[in-house]
């Protein structure tokens, strides 16, 4: 029987997600057999899993830094935003319908709980450790009660909790004891110790509030996490959308169900990236509409602001505009929707020369692909899809070669007079492919060429453990789980 470990945070944005990633790393280098597990996860970044299911980005990550295969079992419960007060539930990795939050929290929330619960005694019994990554705040007066990704998940499986407080946004010690003096006394028993994240400064100068914690708890601080730059992808539920100029002028449409925006990071990282939401903002050298969780309110939304007329005139100005997933599907002539909107046909935006319907099956898969477009033809691309639109184009924007491993030939995207799309989430993270897109862009401009420095996950989660690891007691946790 394996141990669990429980992070959760004196807030959202606390950095709890990133911890687990980290810890995850540490005990798996240290050679133990480590998984991680969210019961629930609110989010509209998410990744295929090993089953072909769908599961929290979060977790995803999670799961390369204990070197595992992604599986639906460690995010049982997905929600994905639709506005409205409405969410799409996945469960397991597969779509269940939308419900309110309110019918949510009061008829379905305690029947996936369960199920949750047993997906963790699983998983518990299978590997020698499980992490736990928490939502938000475990004391919020007005949630406590339906609570079912805190207190209640760590009772169900008695497992030690670290607390976890961004000293960055201030406020950290008030936090902590806040939280500690709102639980039960179960609950604060479960309280292993705690953690300060994201620290600028000298830690010794926080030692007096270290030992009024210890002396009012009788639990340790932990250990004090510096602020790290780093380029793993942050929970979106407090993502901050940079507003940046670069040489190039890349504006990206924040849609109001924006979806896998993480898809631009090395957009951001080489170049800089302006995400717009007005229309006389649009003048860009190259306008990206990302997904979208629903594509064709989106489109409307643009429809009715002015910005697909603003995307349009720009582009015949000369701005290059491009469409990933739901934004491919906005930029073809015609959707037909009467599964995730319901509103049937619906014109498209017509740049490119494709047309879309929605089935009610999700795809849910890992792609290998050759691009046809022409400034990068022949270069084979990675990436994944999560779609529930199936789309027809006699220009084609690459060729799928393999689908989860398995060999294919399945046409995808479209090419326009200037702009093209593809459900290829990830298709920035070709290195070899951005750099060759954005010196077609640049040498158009009269500049120079870059070279897009190359940059992996895992180097990333190597570099961002090892310094958990120096500034955490990871003997003591080690101890105090028994291990």
């Amino acid at each position: 029987m394996g141990k669990a470990l429980m992070i959760q945070g004196t807030m959202s944005g606390a950095g709890k997600s990133l911890l687990v990633a980290a810890l995850c790393r540490i005990f798996a280098n240290l050679g133990y057999d480590v998984v991680p597990f969210k019961s629930q996860n609110m989010s509209l970044n998410s990744a295929p899993s090993i089953e072909g299911g769908e599961i929290s980005r979060a977790q995803y990550l999670q799961a390369l830094a204990c070197k595992k295969k992604p599986s639906v079992r460690f995010n049982p419960i997905l929600l994905k935003p639709e506005g409205n007060l409405r969410s799409q539930v996945v469960f397991m990795g597969k779509p269940m319908g939308s419900v309110s939050a309110r019918d949510y929290m009061l008829s379905r929330k305690e029947e996936l709980f369960r199920k949750a619960v047993e997906a963790l005694k699983a998983l518990i019994g299978e590997h020698e450790l499980v992490i736990i990554e928490g939502a938000g705040s475990p004391v919020e007066i007005n949630l406590k009660d339906y609570d079912i990704a805190n207190m209640r998940v760590a009772r169900s499986v008695n497992a030690p909790v670290i607390l976890v407080a961004d000293i960055d946004r201030g406020g950290s010690f008030a936090q902590l004891v806040g939280t500690m003096e709102l639980l039960s006394g179960e609950e604060r028993n479960l309280v292993m110790g705690f953690v300060f994240n994201k620290f600028r400064g000298d830690p010794s100068l926080l030692k007096p509030g270290f030992e009024f914690l210890e002396e009012r708890y009788g639990k340790p601080v932990l250990g004090v996490v510096p602020y790290i730059d780093h380029r793993l992808p942050e929970e979106d539920s407090l993502a901050e959308f940079p507003k940046v100029k670069g040489d190039l002028h890349i504006q990206i449409i924040k849609l109001p169900h924006i979806s896998n925006f993480t898809d631009f990071e090395p957009l951001h990282w080489a170049n800089g990236v302006d995400y717009v939401t007005r229309a006389e903002e649009i003048s860009g050298d190259l306008i990206i509409i990302p997904g979208s969780k629903n594509t064709v309110e989106d489109l409307l939304w643009m429809r009715e602001n002015g910005i697909e007329d603003a995307i349009i005139e720009a582009h015949r100005e000369g701005s290059f505009v491009v469409g990933v997933c739901g934004g491919f599907q906005m930029l073809g002539e015609e959707i037909v929707d009467d599964v995730e909107s319901k509103r049937g046909k619906i014109k498209g935006i017509g740049l490119l020369p494709a047309k879309t319907v929605f089935s009610r099956e999700k795809r849910t898969n890992y792609l290998r692909a050759e691009v046809l477009w022409e400034p990068a033809k022949g270069m084979m691309v990675e990436g994944y899809e999560i779609r529930m639109g199936r789309s027809t184009s006699d220009k084609p924007f690459s060729v799928i070669t393999s689908i989860n491993g398995s060999g294919a030939f399945e046409p995808e995207g479209a090419i326009g007079k200037r702009a093209f799309g593809t459900y290829l989430h990830g298709i920035f993270h070709n290195f070899a492919f951005t750099e060759r897109f954005l010196n077609t862009l640049r040498a158009e401009k009269g500049l120079e060429p870059v070279k897009v420095g190359e940059w992996s996950i895992e180097e990333e989660i190597e570099r961002f453990a090892s310094v958990v690891k120096r500034s955490v007691d990871i003997d003591y946790i080690i101890e105090g789980l028994g291990l």
